[in-house]
């Protein structure tokens, strides 16, 4: 048999001596989130020379913290924005062929307890399906309630009056990031996790480039480039500050803020408690927000909420009252409902949602869930707000923007619409679903190349061997616990416990294959504010 295919390998020091030696580039992308990852690809699948910079690990902020769903928003039919719903359904379909082995179509179901409630949902799935034109994944179907009892055991059945099935999508949003990282790097881009924008650089009033710092080093570097992309989230302020003080006069006075985030809580349960392979969708809570019942890589997620927040902590924390009202609703339509001692997990990522013209207070819902696009005077180019479903049509608008303002030089438009990412280069079929537990699947084509690494027959928990520590550490940019146990691996997000016992294993293995620090106390103190009850 031959020797598998060994992807491309990313040791620091490699990366840090080739940014060493690249004193320019066509551009620099700061921040390494859904949307910078997406830029960095388009641009250098379209052959520009790309760096791309992010303070933290790939994902770390919102981008590995989403409701794990790929969809069109059904919620945004409701509010006529049939654009947005279009553009998402396809971009849907567009990412189940990039990516099977991490994004996969997933039924839904909404149970219906008035009367009312299964011609109205129903009509606007109808809706749905109709936008999605070839794109759909399935009809929407009426159920009635044993159709919808035998989809949703756990489902409360007093007064079930039966239920609508729709089709959408799920995947795992940190490995998808990390793909999309991995294959520009194919394409011969130079991506640096750990390594922050500290500064801007200037000439004659034009942004000209950055000044960035390797975290593990506290070495400064300069990298030259006639466009950079601020593709830095919820967090984007920062930078466009940076901007503005550098250039502020009478004539440009300072911008206004663009985000208002928003935060979204996400608790993790047994998937015992769906009792079914379908997701399970409440359209309206008790205040008006949509419920999610998502099962995911062997368990259940329950969320989220949708609470204005005005910091911007890198961890941000569930309050009390979001864990209850997510409790509180779920008991309402699951039978028996979880309690506080069944959460295995807690986390929490914050939205950029983008301020409105005239924005006053209003609340998060109403913001919008659509990208914006700013070039500064200076030409520093900004981009938020988004979601992931639209991460790759927004890196298209971004570039086109970048071309016409003469801050790249015009190529032929991109073709990361038919670009398979890492892992996908295969025409075979997903054999395991992503609502079961994780293991070798979630790695697609290059199964056997982590399998051939030491310790693929070491199980470290379910799921989990000590040849994929290996191969995050070689090929995957891993570095630290956190980025083993959070990202690379999701069991930080699924079982914070079982994270924690593994962590000064993981460590030994990672500082064995990187030399470096692996940060196993940090990360123990960190697991404490992912589970319900602290150790």
């Amino acid at each position: 048999m031959a020797a598998p295919t060994l992807p491309l390998p990313t040791p620091r020091s490699a990366l840090i001596a080739r940014l060493e030696k690249t004193s320019s580039c066509d551009i620099v992308v700061v921040g390494g989130g859904a949307t910078g990852l997406g830029v960095a690809l388009d641009a250098a699948a379209r052959g520009w020379k790309v760096v791309l910079v992010e303070a933290n690990d790939f994902a770390k902020g919102s981008s590995s913290r989403a409701t794990k769903l790929l969809h069109g928003g059904v919620r945004y039919l409701a509010q006529g924005n049939f654009s947005l719903v279009y553009e998402a359904l396809h971009e849907r379909t567009t990412l189940l062929k990039n990516a099977a082995h991490l994004a996969q179509a997933l039924p839904f179901v909404i149970p219906t307890y008035r009367w009312w409630e299964k011609p109205l949902y129903g009509l606007g799935l109808t809706l749905y399906d109709v936008l999605a034109g070839s794109a759909g994944l399935g009809k929407t179907k009426f159920l009635n309630p044993k159709e919808t009892l035998a989809l949703l055991a756990r489902v409360v059945p007093s007064q079930l009056r039966g239920g609508v099935k729709y089709w959408d999508a799920q995947f795992d949003d940190a490995r998808l990031a990390l793909a999309l990282a991995r294959t520009a790097a194919q394409h011969d881009a130079l991506l640096l996790n750990y390594c922050k924008a500290t500064q801007l650089s200037f000439e004659n009033g034009k942004v000209t480039g950055v000044l960035c710092t390797d975290a593990l080093t506290a070495k400064t570097y300069r990298v030259r480039a006639p466009c950079v992309v601020n593709a830095t989230g919820v967090w984007v302020d920062a930078l466009r500050e940076l901007d503005a003080n550098a250039n502020r006069d009478d004539e440009h006075p300072p911008p206004p803020s663009m985000v208002a985030p928003s935060q979204g809580v996400h608790i993790v349960v047994d998937a015992k408690f769906l009792g079914g392979a379908c997701a399970l969708v409440v359209p309206k809570t008790s205040d008006g927000r949509v419920l999610f019942a998502v099962p995911w890589l062997g368990k259940l997620i329950l969320g989220t909420t949708d609470t204005a927040r005005h910091d911007l902590p890198l961890e941000p924390q569930a309050s009390r009252k979001e864990i209850d009202f997510i409790l509180r609703e779920a008991a309402r339509y699951l039978h028996p409902a979880p309690r506080y001692a069944d959460i295995k997990s807690i986390w929490v990522g914050l939205r950029p949602l983008v301020k409105s013209q005239d924005f006053a207070g209003e609340r998060t819902q109403a913001m919008s869930r659509e990208h914006t696009i700013l070039v500064s005077p200076s030409s520093l180019v900004t981009v938020t707000g988004g979601k992931w479903t639209t991460y790759r049509s927004m890196a298209e608008d971004v570039l086109q923007e970048c071309v016409e303002h003469a801050l790249l030089p015009q190529r032929p438009p991109g073709t990361t619409s038919h670009l398979k990412l890492v892992g996908a280069q295969t025409p075979e079929a997903p054999k395991h679903s992503l609502a079961l537990a994780p293991g070798f699947h979630l790695y697609g084509s290059e199964q056997a190349a982590v399998r051939a690494l030491p310790g693929t027959d070491q199980v470290l928990c379910a799921g989990l061997t000590e040849s994929m520590v290996r191969f995050a550490a070689r090929y995957e940019y891993a570095i630290t616990v956190e980025d083993m146990l959070a990202r690379r691996s999701r069991l930080l997000f699924l079982d914070a416990f079982m994270a924690s016992t593994l962590a000064h294993r993981v460590g030994t293995i990672l500082q064995e294959e990187t030399g470096l620090d692996p940060q196993v106390e940090s990360f123990l103190a960190l697991a404490q504010h992912y589970l319900a009850v602290p150790l």
